[in-house]
């Protein structure tokens, strides 16, 4: 894919300031504007098309790069690695499926950024399972939820809150709060040594206007309708394995529902592939008639 983004440069102050202002001219798109683009990208090729998606979306990349900028590394990485996991997003965007590029793309954003941190941070070398990552990912967050703010070590209540909430040991919560102790970076620190603005003022969300949030939030209510619609085609066994499966937090195992059910794991895997199969071309058809109908 062409692009045309502009440099972020690599460590100087100034280059980075630079990379802020200009994204900020570009425009963000219509939502029929951004379909026909990624229509024309998708179906044709056309690079110009793709490098429009990618511009009028950096703001977004900065904006979640901002909300990684306490781990230590350079924020001009960390964007970059966002606009990669963005073009990713792009080369794999369904417009059709009737969400905005933004609510796509900001998953894919996330990953590419989580990723880049967890291999390059030399301090967690043990993030390798799903719940460290989320522990080193959600500490922060977490203790400023339970007013956590000292520098030092976390009150005995405070790291068996953590450890609750995100499945993990206390000696985990120990350990990787005295490796992220103090690397927090103030708000009020300005973006430049001249004093020029400060990083506060970046995060203030420029890529949705309330009528683009409210319609996230009609999308999302709308696929949580067809997605109950299309689980009522189900039988009560596929709709129970589906739910266990694929619609919990903690899904359940192959072991568990092929005991619950007398019969093998590998059933209990081939009524889950089957039951998801359905699932898809319901609601699938269900967004085709919609669009048909309009």
């Amino acid at each position: 894919m062409a692009s045309h983004i502009p440099g972020v440069g690599t460590t100087p102050e100034e280059n980075l300031t630079r990379y802020l202002q200009e994204i900020r001219k570009f425009p963000m798109l219509e939502a029929v504007h951004e379909r026909a683009l990624a229509e024309a990208w998708r179906d044709r090729g056309d690079e110009s098309a793709a490098a429009e998606m990618v511009n009028s979306h950096l703001r977004l990349v900065a904006k979640i790069a901002m909300g990684y900028r306490g781990y230590g590394l350079p924020l001009p990485d960390l964007i970059s690695e966002g606009n990669v996991g963005m073009m990713q997003a792009i080369n794999r965007f369904e417009p059709e499926k009737g969400y905005r590029l933004s609510t796509y793309a900001m998953w894919w954003i996330r990953a590419a950024i989580q990723e880049y941190i967890l291999h390059s941070w030399s301090m967690v070398k043990m993030g390798t399972t799903a719940a460290q990552k989320k522990l080193f990912f959600n500490l922060r967050k977490l203790k400023a939820r339970l007013q956590a703010f000292e520098e030092g070590d976390l009150y005995p209540e405070h790291v068996s809150e953590i450890a609750h909430q995100l499945s993990v040991r206390e000696d985990e919560v120990i350990s990787m709060n005295q490796r992220m102790t103090g690397m927090d970076h103030s708000l009020n620190a300005p973006v430049n040594q001249d004093g020029e603005g400060e990083w506060q003022d970046w995060l203030e969300d420029e890529t949705c206007s309330q009528e683009e949030t409210l319609g996230v939030s009609q999308e999302l209510d709308q696929r949580r309708d067809l997605l109950s619609d299309a689980l009522k085609g189900l039988s009560g066994r596929e709709s129970h394995i589906l739910k266990e499966r694929r619609l919990k937090d903690a899904p359940a195992t192959l072991e568990d529902l092929s005991r619950h059910y007398g019969v093998s794991r590998e059933r209990i895997r081939q009524i889950e592939v089957r039951a998801f199969e359905k699932i898809q071309k319901t609601m699938r058809n269900a967004v085709l008639n919609q669009r048909i109908s309009c």
